[in-house]
């Protein structure tokens, strides 16, 4: 079973610093949502809250309808794992899955039982009795999902826990997460400044910046109809040009800037008149040698080539200075410009969009 959890015009304040601004979020029961924004935008208060280990300073928080004020966190339907996991080194995996159990009075046997259960579920059926030590880093990462899951919470609650596993491993765990979230329906609310377990696991994903929620969607609509400038750039890289908005006719717009005019679309809040600033994606970005017609073009020079493996990003700059970018496939038969080679950095209208910087505010 699971539950929704609710913020109502939550704000946290610490003195005179507001963590949290007025945020309003309703996360569905069985959903996988994510958290996502650099060091200190407020993401780990919103979970300290939700856990019980503050109360907000105005605003209110309900879980499956009932309001948390004044429920500590022991009497919460929530469990809390932590970025460090928290383990008990001294003790078997069993005994560490479930320590929740012993601390309610069941009985050991029932506790060996279920602990046996939750390591089938998180693929570590033969780890019982092995200690802390023995198991790899996402091993532990696993018993520390079991040992959560023991005391059957209906919403688990996890603080950047694949921080500290290497790239390849937290790939890996990404999909375990998911694959556990799925087969146990439980709620997660999940905390990460990184962009990439946000998208790959996410039902949905709210973005924060500066203790202010600045957009909620799915990771499709983050990443492909950002509400402003600040969620365009801390999700994927952009291409931006600086300007005003001097022309428009519904939802396309002509824009001004130092690098031309360009036919562009308008983001939210967006009018004639506004200064603002454009944004591309380098995935849809290419450079030709010559403009093309009914695309937006730039001259610029490249300036390096960059190989990743299955993409080449090519930088290059233009006549003011601006570096900008272009993700190409790594494919032989069509080989990236030379460094110092002139180019015309293009793009289709329908692929810039403008935005504001200021946070977007509303209910999700």
């Amino acid at each position: 079973m699971s539950e929704d959890v609710q913020l109502s015009s939550v704000t946290m304040e610490f003195g005179k610093f507001r963590a949290v601004d007025n945020v309003d979020v309703t996360i569905r029961a069985g959903e996988f949502f994510s958290f996502l924004g650099p060091s200190g935008c407020g993401k780990t208060t919103i979970l300290r809250m939700i856990s019980g280990f503050n109360d907000p300073t105005a605003g209110a928080i309900h879980i499956g309808g009932r309001d948390m004020r004044g429920i500590g966190p022991n009497q919460r339907p929530t469990a809390l794992i932590f970025q460090n996991l928290a383990l008990f080194p001294l003790m078997p995996v069993w005994e560490n899955i479930a320590f929740g159990l012993e601390v309610r009075g069941v009985s050991r046997e029932t506790r060996r039982r279920r602990a046996d259960e939750l390591l089938r579920l998180v693929d570590l059926p033969d780890a019982a009795d092995k200690r802390v030590s023995q198991l790899s880093g996402g091993q532990k990462q696993r018993v520390a999902i079991a040992r959560a899951l023991a005391v059957e919470p209906k919403v688990m609650l996890l603080d950047e826990p694949l921080s500290a596993l290497d790239l390849k491993l937290r790939q890996h765990m990404r999909s375990e997460l998911r694959a556990i979230q799925k087969r146990t329906n439980v709620t997660f609310v999940y905390i990460t400044h990184d962009q990439g377990e946000a998208l790959a696991m996410s039902d949905r994903v709210g973005i924060m910046s500066q203790g202010v929620l600045q957009q909620v969607g799915t990771p499709q609509e983050i990443y492909n109809a950002p509400a402003n400038g600040f969620v365009a750039s801390f999700v994927g890289e952009n291409n931006r040009f600086a300007g005003q908005v001097v022309s428009v006719a519904g939802e396309a717009a002509r824009f001004d800037t130092t690098a031309g005019t360009f036919a562009t679309r308008l983001g939210p809040g967006i009018g004639q008149g506004a200064s603002a600033k454009v944004y591309v994606r380098p995935e849809h970005s290419t450079l030709e040698a010559q403009p093309v017609e009914g695309m937006n073009s730039v001259p610029v020079t490249v300036q390096e080539v960059a190989f990743e493996g299955n993409f080449i990003h090519v930088h290059a700059h233009d006549t003011h200075g601006a570096v900008h970018m272009v993700q190409l496939p790594n494919d032989p038969s069509r080989p990236p410009p030379a460094v110092g080679a002139r180019r015309h950095l293009t793009f289709a209208p329908e692929h810039a969009v403008v935005l504001a910087d200021a946070a977007v505010r509303g209910r999700a």
